[in-house]
This record gives structure tokens, C-alpha cells and sequence, in this order.
């Protein structure tokens, strides 16, 4: 193929892009004028393709470093090789051969292309395995080393960067702390936008448990349900991003679907066992930039009670502090004094083997953190059983069992957002010339908590928070699933499927007495209990040239699915007797509510293929779902999809034409399907709340949202269109997409006149567009004799969001509310419109009152957008030689989020922005005028640092949302991975089949972004669309991650 282009063979052998293949080979007759033959240990030959010599391809003996390469007319010499040494002939595009000397002519070696990558079998939806040249719709794949290489616990986090379109929201770096996926953007005003998770067949529970309410009290973070999964598990996980490659989940599939197929058994040399052990030490990433220069007080006096830092200039003079000492008044690292060092040990091991036709795996792997505050403690335990084997010899019945149990235990996981226990901002915002280490020793010998602040609302001892204000949850859960398969003919199988996630999780929360909220002391515990069971079945045919070249497949199944979740909290209130912690040592009766929610869904679904000479592919695909979730009048939604894709490379050589030698692979692909989001349960019915009045007397009370039977399932409707390419022998790859969808039926809760008896009615209203495009870009850019590699992937992303419509008299909807802050959807805008006051202004200008300080506007305004622009992942892969690197630079362009925690360190004068070359020199407002007899005047009153940025928070628990909302923008180093396996020459005579080091770091290096001493990736809660706002959580972590992989 080459011979005619020896122009681009020597740029490859410089370092072109190219694309590693897979492997077939032939061997020829010798030829004249080519031959291998060996003269005094010299093998000499020639390596073609069937164009011709391949220049530059690797010639080496096997498990040595012992090679070279091919010259401009393919021939090369090799010294030093024995009878018996295997030689290995590869190129980059083409099959890997490996012939064995013997000391005999071997012919010509002759390599062809490699299809086996274009071939290459990918799991899609309902386990289906497909060719992925057929598919018409977009579908990214990983396996599982992949996810493996950031060393990630949570796998939500490790898909960062690696999927165009995709984008991981983060709550916080603290142990346990929740992440979020939203593929394509934001389709839903009310629902989660989380891809449904799908685990070898099984739906999971991804549940988000970064709470938040709209006063901004975060709480706890419970993390979420997909970091349950063991990554040393997964085989490989299939992204299915639009409508089409889901639309067989129908009212589940409005936002995606993940795939995840974890490990089975499978033939291994030696034993099969791996055992994995890995230490990880977390410090902080980012942390906001304090000043030094100003202590504890207010309008430059010192006062040991107050919160803020607007005190004297730190110049060593000695003040009394709050217990009655004399010292001299200095700036201290509070951050870097309460924050430690976290650690994670690691420990697994696995067996995996197959024998006699019976695959075996089993897995266990144990995780114990601690975080990087005092006593902040998690441990996790996996346990994986799984088994599949023939039930006769004929091979036609064929069983597969899996069980996985999690256990999981926290202890104080951390409380972020507005709340008087949240030791970050405690930290955070301590007046500077107060030592946190003055705190260490946190109760006095009455047992009650020391600290410097008698105010009425102050915040808590954040040593005395880690002792005695505790959290515990511990959650035990099972994924398991079972399936029979049944394939009396080569061309015909069916299989029936089950499959549970169950799970409890209880809580408990103690706080000691002593503090200065609830002196005496309180105690609450509740548990939670989830399961869904689907039992499925699936029939497939499929046949080649059934009716000349035309060939494909037809399937049909059916799903019901069950849904139970049940919670209980029981709270003793102020404990009577302090420290006695159960809920009847209460003063007053416990408080106890339960709630349960229940939930149905049947579904019937089926899919046809059709191809014509194996590169005209039409798929048609319908489902049909029944909720219980919704009124009898409207149970029933049916969802059809149809793509359509066409390999024009394999269309172009079977009509006996032919493409340039450069250009290997050609497909279009173009795709239309609906898709559904299902209600919650009980959203839409009229549901009654039992409890007792304060006799004890039974009552009941009717639920705040009007029944309306008309009220239907979310409805989204898309369309994509996609080329795929490959160039110069498959060593570069382009995928490109354009999708545009219409979320429409939107599930909205309309407010009602309070004289209605009801809060709200549940409508079906409005319309998200979501329209964007995605390029994936993959090549090999070297590849030499010696054994060094390198190859690189991007996956760039850009999705535009607008709201084409809302309900009648609707044109603002809100998704969320703090103070002067609101991210909304408007009509005619964007999804997470960002809005908030703003200065007063009159021709550009800031208009301020007569005091000097700014007027700030009394109505919302426009300040941005929560969602990025556009993303990009670029991923690097070098090997030589056993060693191997990569690194993940990740680009988050665009997009705005408001800081509270910036906002509440320039109210309290710690932060470094509100301090000048060393001062706090009174200033004018720049850019500033005033009103003064009816006409704006330039202004030339003088104000203090103090006064400006107090005034910017004045009657509002978050300070002004146009100084404190910041270009989101953020370019990172992801993570980088050094790494060495060694041979399986050198592990020859030791009893190890493989063995690997590495070492991983995460958020290694910053390189853009806009927020002062913030992650901007760091939101305040996950379980809400409103991602644009941080609120005073855990500092993202750098991690650093040593492990060993042994196999036997």
C-alpha cells in the first residue's frame, strides 16, 4: 500500500500521527529478489503489503530489545538470532505476525490491514453485543485499564475528560463525597439529568446525596450510588449518549445510559490470581489566599468577639485575647494548621479462570480512608462472586450468576454550606490573628466547648465539631443478577434474566452536650431501604444473506420492573440526661416520621436489524412502557428510534472500486428516536401525610399538589447525524457528531393561590433544546524498533442549551434560590441562567450614594450561565520498554459559578483581595458618580475597605452576586501516571505471572482558572440542577497513589 507513497512512510518513521492495529498475516512462497535467511546468526528479509515493500516496519526477536526496522524498499537485517527465536514483524495500521526461526527460508512476509478495530465488538443496550462499524448512533466505550489509570475510588470521577459530551459535577474533595454525570446537557427542569446506570443488565440506584435546601445548609454529603462500584471490577463501560443508543430503555433513558459489564471468568496462565495493593495520600488542591496583615476587629480596632478581621495593622503589639492572655498579635496558618494529610489504603485481591468451559471470577477488595480534617474516617469492603458455565455438552444451555456486596461506614463525614457546624468556613474565615491551635484542647473542665465567640449565633469549635458533634452512616448493599440462555441454533437464542440492587443504609447522629447549640445535647438516627428487582427476557434471531446480500437480526423482550423505597427517622430532640444517647431520652416525646414510596413499570421492547453486504445498516427499534408513577388514563408511552449508517469504504471496494491509499475507513450515520423521563412516585397523586396531634390524637393531612390525570411522562425527542474516518492505514481516527434535541412535556410544579388548599399543580409544559457537536480524534504518533510508543486521544464537546418555551404565564422558572442569588431557566435564554443584583449604574457607570458606597439594584439581573462553552480531554499515552506514562489535560472553557465561600472571606476582611500593597487605605469607589441636585456628578468620596465590602453583603447572608459570580473557566493537568511492568521474560523463573508498579497523581497542576484559592469544579450540592453555586465546601484534593499489582 505504501510503495507508491514513500513521501508519507518517511514522515511516519519521523513521527506522524498514526494508529496502532490489530493483527493478520500471511505468509507467502518466497519470491525472487526476497528471502529471510539466516548467514552466522544474520536473518535478512522483506516485509509487504499488497501494494508492495512497507517501509519502516519493526523487526524483533521476541521478549528482547534485540530489532530495527524496515528500509524504502522493506528489507532488513537482523543479527544475533537463534533457531527457535520467535521474530515479530509489526506496523502500525496492520496485523502483528510472529514467525518462529527455524534456520530455513520463510518467504515473503506479507502484513495486511488491521480490521479487527473497525470490527471490534461493543456491548449497547439491553447487553446486545454489536459490531461497532454498524452502529448508527454515537456510543463511546472504555475498558476497564482505562478507568483504572487515575486511580479514582469514585468511577463517576475517572470518566473525566475520557467521553466527548460528558461532563462529572463534583460536590467536594472530602472522603465519600458525591459526584454527578450529565451527558448532553440538561434535559429536565425538575428531574435528576443523571444517565441511568445499567450493571450487567441491572439497573443501580445512582443515587446523589449531596443535600441542600434554599437557605443554603448543605448538611452532610452522603456520596453517591456509583462509587459503590469496585473500578478493579469493571471490564469495560459503554457510554450511550443520545436518544438513539438508549431509546431501549425507554422512560428511563431521557439522559443517557451507562453501561457497565464487569470481569468474568476467563483462561489465564498460572493460577489467575491478582492481587492489588495501593496507598494514597490526599492534601489540599486549592485553598483560598488569606491576608497577613490585619488582625481580629472592626473599623481598625482590635475586639476578641468579633468574627471579622477589619481589626488593627499586625505589628506585634500585644493585645488580650479572649480568655484573658497577653500576647503579642501575629497572622497565623489556620488552613494549613487544622487541615492534615489524608490517606487511603487499598487492598485486593481477585481470581479469575476458566476450565472446561466453566469461567470463574471472584473478587475482594477493602478501602479504608481518613480525610485530610481530624477524625473524618471511611472504610469500604467488596466482595464479587461470579460463575458461568454450559449446562450441557452441546453447549446450548448456557447459565451466569453474579453477586456483589458492598459494605460501606463513614464517621463525620464533613458539613459544608451554611451551617454554624461547617468547619471549613469556621476555618476558613477565623480572624487572622486568632490561632486555631488555640482550640486544639476544645472543652474546659466543665465539659463545655471553648471558644472565642459568646455571640448569639456563633459559629462552633471546628475541633470540638470533629469530636462531639458525630455522624455515622453504614449502608449494606447487593447487586446481583442471574440469566439462563438458551441457543438451540447458531442463528437463534433467548434469555431469560433477573436481577436485584438492594440496599439499607442507617445513620445516626450524636451531639454531645456542652456546645453552644442545644447545650444539653441531641440524638437522631434513620435508616433507608431501597430495592429494585427486573426480571426481563429477550429473544434474538439473526441470519446472513437471507434474501441475496441482505442479512440482520430481529429481537424481542420484555421487562417489569419493582421499586420500593422505605425511610424512618427517629429523633429524641434535647436529650434529658446528657450523652445518654437514645431517642427515649428525650425531653419531650421522640419524633417519628416514616415515609414509603413505592413503584411499577412494565415494558415490552424489540429491535430490527437490517444489512445489506455488510456495509448498509437500518436499525428500527420500539418500546413500549406502563408506569404506575403516572394516572390509568396515561400509563402507556411508546418510543420508536431508527438510525441508518452506511461504510462507504466497504461499499466503494465491494462495488469494485477502490479509496486513495491514504483514506482506510469511511461511515455516515444518521439517527431519530424519543425517549422518555418518568415521574417520581407520588409526584402527581393526592397522597395524605398520618400523624398525631400534640394529645396523641391520630390525624391526617392531604398532600399540597393538585391531582391532574392528564399530566404525562417528559418526552425528548433526537436528532444526529455522524461520519466516522480513519487515515493512513487506521492510524488516525476522527469521530464527529451533531445532535440537537427537544425536551418537551417539561414536569413542572406551577405555585397555586394558598385559598386552594394546595401548593402547587403538576403541569406538562415547555421545551429545553439542547443542540450540539462532539469530535473524538485518536492517532499513534510514533511507534519505533527500540519499543517506544506514543499515542494521544481528544474529545472535545460543545453543547448550546435554550429555552424555547415555559407554561402560560410563565417565563421564568426557578431552579434554585439563595438570598440574592437565583439560577433559573428563562424563556428565550439558557438552562442555569445565573442571576443576581447588581451596582447601580448610569451610562457604564457605578452610581453610590451620598456616604460614597455603591447602589445596589433592588431587581434580579442577568450575570451568566452555569454550563461550559465547550470541553476537551487530551489524553497522552507513552510506553517504553515495560515503562509506560499517560497524562490528562482537561479543558473547561467558559460557564460562571458564585462563590459564597469568597464572598463571606471579603465580608470578614480575611481575604488577600482586600488588602493593597501591605494596607487599607481609604479609596474612592473607582469609576463611581452621584446624584447631587438632579444631575450625576464624578464622585470623590472617600470610603474604607471596610465599609465597601460590608456594604456589598449588607442585609444579605451572600454578598453581591456580580463580584462574587466568576468565569468558571479551568485547564488542568487531570492526572499523570508513571508506571513499569516487567517482562514476562524476566518473571521466568519467579513464581509471578505479572507484575506492575505505578504511581498516580490527581489535580496536579492548575493551569487557568478565574476563581481566587477555589476548585471551580467544586459544587455546593449534587442533588440539584443548580450546579453554578459553591457554597463553602471541602477543598478539592491533590492525591498521590503508589500501587502494586501482582499476578500469579
Amino acid at each position: 500500500m505504501l510503495k507508491n507513497f514513500k513521501p508519507v512512510s518517511l514522515i511516519l518513521c519521523a513521527g506522524a500521527l498514526f494508529l496502532s492495529g490489530g493483527v493478520y498475516a500471511n505468509i507467502v512462497p518466497v519470491e525472487q529478489g526476497t528471502s529471510i535467511s539466516q548467514q552466522d546468526g544474520k536473518v535478512t528479509g522483506t516485509v509487504e503489503d499488497d501494494f508492495g515493500p512497507v517501509t519502516g516496519a519493526s523487526v524483533v526477536v521476541k521478549g528482547t530489545t534485540n530489532g530495527t526496522i524496515t528500509d524504502m524498499d522493506g528489507n532488513f537485517t537482523l543479527e544475533g538470532v537463534k533457531n527457535g527465536d520467535v521474530i515479530q514483524i509489526s506496523f502500525i495500521g496492520y496485523s502483528t505476525i510472529e514467525v518462529t526461526y527455524s534456520g530455513q527460508p520463510l518467504g515473503v512476509i506479507k502484513l495486511a490491514e488491521d480490521t479487527q478495530k473497525l470490527d471490534e465488538v461493543v456491548v449497547t443496550a439491553l447487553g446486545m453485543k454489536r459490531s461497532e462499524k454498524s452502529l448508527g448512533y454515537a456510543m463511546q466505550e472504555l475498558k476497564g485499564d482505562a478507568l483504572l489509570e487515575s486511580r479514582e475510588s469514585n468511577i463517576a470521577n475517572a470518566l473525566s475528560g475520557k467521553v466527548s459530551g460528558l461532563q462529572v459535577v463534583r460536590s467536594s474533595g472530602s472522603v465519600g463525597g458525591s459526584s454527578k454525570i450529565v451527558l448532553r446537557g440538561a434535559n429536565s427542569l425538575t428531574g435528576s439529568n443523571q444517565p441511568l446506570v445499567v450493571v450487567d443488565g441491572t439497573p443501580m440506584d445512582n443515587f446523589t446525596g449531596g443535600v441542600d435546601d434554599v437557605w443554603g445548609n448543605s448538611g452532610t454529603d452522603m456520596g453517591n450510588g456509583l462509587a459503590d462500584i469496585n473500578p478493579e471490577d469493571i471490564e469495560s463501560m459503554s457510554v450511550l449518549k443520545g436518544a438513539s443508543a438508549a431509546a431501549l430503555y425507554g422512560s428511563r433513558a431521557g439522559n443517557g445510559v451507562i453501561l457497565i459489564t464487569t470481569k468474568s471468568g476467563k483462561k489465564n496462565d498460572g493460577l489467575g490470581i491478582n492481587v492489588n495493593l495501593g496507598i494514597t495520600a490526599d492534601t489540599p488542591f486549592m485553598l483560598p489566599e488569606l491576608q497577613n496583615s490585619f488582625g481580629q476587629g472592626s473599623v481598625g480596632a482590635y475586639n476578641d468577639q468579633t468574627k471579622a478581621s477589619w481589626g488593627p495593622k499586625i505589628e506585634g503589639q500585644t493585645i488580650t485575647t479572649f480568655d484573658g492572655r497577653q500576647v503579642p498579635m501575629s497572622a497565623y496558618d489556620n488552613i494549613g494548621a487544622f487541615f492534615g494529610t489524608g490517606t487511603s489504603f487499598n487492598e485486593g485481591v481477585s481470581f479469575q479462570q476458566d476450565v472446561n468451559g466453566t469461567s470463574m471470577f471472584f473478587s475482594f477488595n477493602r478501602q479504608d480512608d481518613s480525610g485530610i480534617t481530624p477524625e473524618q474516617k471511611l472504610n469500604k469492603t467488596n466482595l464479587t462472586l461470579r460463575a458461568t458455565t454450559f449446562l450441557d455438552e452441546a453447549k446450548k444451555w448456557k447459565v451466569d450468576a453474579k453477586v456483589n456486596y458492598v459494605n460501606q461506614n463513614a464517621h463525620n463525614r464533613p458539613i459544608i454550606g451554611i451551617n454554624p457546624s461547617n468547619a471549613f468556613s469556621t476555618v476558613y474565615n477565623l480572624p487572622r490573628s486568632l490561632n486555631i491551635l488555640d482550640f486544639e484542647n476544645c472543652v474546659d473542665d466543665l465539659g463545655k466547648m471553648i471558644w472565642f465567640d459568646k455571640s448569639n449565633s456563633p459559629q462552633e469549635n471546628p475541633y470540638w465539631v470533629t469530636q462531639y458533634r458525630q455522624n455515622d452512616d453504614t449502608r449494606n448493599r447487593i447487586l446481583g443478577n442471574a440469566s439462563l440462555k438458551y441457543a438451540p441454533t447458531d442463528w437463534f437464542d433467548i434469555e431469560l434474566r433477573g436481577g436485584t440492587d438492594y440496599y439499607t443504609t442507617t445513620t445516626t447522629q450524636k451531639l454531645y452536650a456542652g456546645g453552644n447549640n442545644r447545650p444539653e445535647g441531641s440524638y437522631s438516627e434513620g435508616s433507608e431501604t431501597f430495592y429494585e428487582n427486573n426480571f426481563s427476557f429477550l429473544a434474538t434471531a439473526r441470519k446472513d444473506n437471507i434474501f441475496s446480500k441482505l442479512g440482520g437480526f430481529v429481537s424481542f423482550g420484555g421487562n417489569i420492573m419493582q421499586q420500593k423505597r422505605s425511610k424512618t427517622n427517629s429523633s429524641a430532640g434535647t436529650l434529658l440526661v446528657p450523652n445518654l444517647f437514645d431517642v427515649n431520652n428525650g425531653v419531650d416525646k421522640p419524633s417519628v416520621t416514616s415515609s414509603l414510596t413505592q413503584r411499577k413499570m412494565n415494558s415490552l421492547y424489540g429491535s430490527l436489524q437490517l444489512n445489506w453486504d455488510g456495509w448498509l445498516f437500518l436499525d428500527v427499534t420500539a418500546r413500549n412502557d406502563w408506569s404506575s408513577t403516572m394516572s390509568k388514563e396515561n400509563r402507556s408511552y411508546f418510543y420508536p428510534s431508527v438510525s441508518l449508517s452506511a461504510v462507504i469504504s466497504d461499499m466503494v471496494q465491494k462495488n469494485g472500486g477502490s479509496m486513495p491509499d491514504w483514506f482506510s475507513f469511511a461511515k455516515v450515520r444518521a439517527s431519530f428516536a424519543e425517549v422518555g423521563n418518568d415521574l417520581d412516585p407520588y409526584q402527581l397523586y393526592n397522597v395524605y401525610t398520618v400523624s398525631k396531634d400534640a394529645w396523641g390524637n391520630s390525624m391526617a393531612s392531604a398532600g399540597n399538589t393538585l391531582f391532574d390525570a392528564s399530566v404525562k411522562s417528559e418526552l425528548i425527542k433526537s436528532w444526529e447525524v455522524g461520519i466516522d474516518l480513519r487515515f493512513l492505514n487506521n492510524r488516525l481516527g476522527l469521530d464527529a457528531a451533531w445532535y440537537k434535541t427537544n425536551a418537551t412535556n417539561q414536569l413542572l410544579n406551577i405555585p397555586m393561590d394558598a385559598f386552594s388548599g394546595y401548593a402547587s399543580r403538576k403541569i406538562n409544559a415547555g421545551n429545553i433544546e439542547n443542540q450540539g457537536v462532539e469530535l473524538s480524534l485518536n492517532g499513534a504518533i510514533l511507534q519505533t524498533a527500540s519499543g517506544f510508543n506514543w499515542d494521544a486521544q481528544a474529545h472535545f464537546s460543545l453543547n448550546r442549551s435554550k429555552i424555547l418555551e415555559l407554561a402560560e404565564g410563565v417565563s421564568v422558572y426557578d431552579i434554585k434560590t439563595v438570598d440574592a442569588l437565583q439560577i433559573a431557566a428563562t424563556e428565550g435564554g439558557k438552562y442555569g441562567d445565573i442571576y443576581g443584583q447588581r451596582f447601580v449604574r448610569h451610562d457604564g457607570q457605578i452610581v453610590v450614594g451620598e456616604d460614597g458606597l455603591p447602589l445596589i439594584t433592588t431587581e434580579r439581573e442577568l450575570i451568566g450561565n452555569q454550563n461550559p462553552d465547550w470541553m476537551l480531554g487530551f489524553t497522552n499515552n507513552f510506553s517504553y520498554k515495560g515503562f509506560d506514562l499517560s497524562f490528562l489535560i482537561d479543558f473547561r472553557i467558559g460557564g460562571e459559578i458564585y462563590s459564597a465561600t469568597t464572598s463571606s472571606l471579603y465580608t470578614n476582611g480575611n481575604a488577600a483581595g482586600t488588602v493593597v500593597n501591605g494596607d487599607r487605605a481609604d479609596f474612592v469607589v473607582p469609576n463611581s458618580i452621584m446624584l447631587k441636585n438632579g444631575e450625576y456628578v464624578t464622585n470623590d468620596v472617600v470610603v474604607t475597605p471596610q465599609r465597601y465590602w460590608e456594604r456589598l453583603a449588607e442585609g444579605r447572608n451572600y454578598s453581591l452576586p456580580e463580584v462574587f459570580t466568576y468565569d468558571a473557566t479551568n485547564i488542568r493537568l487531570r492526572n499523570i501516571t508513571l508506571g513499569y511492568t516487567f517482562s514476562k521474560n524476566l518473571l521466568k523463573k519467579t513464581p509471578f505471572q505479572k507484575l506492575r508498579l505505578s504511581a498516580t497523581c490527581n489535580n496536579v497542576w492548575m493551569i487557568v482558572s478565574h476563581l481566587p484559592g477555589i476548585d471551580p469544579e467544586s459544587v455546593a450540592a449534587t442533588n440539584t440542577n443548580a450546579v453554578g453555586f459553591e457554597n463553602g465546601g471541602a477543598p478539592t484534593n491533590r492525591s498521590y497513589t503508589f500501587n502494586l499489582t501482582v499476578g500469579f
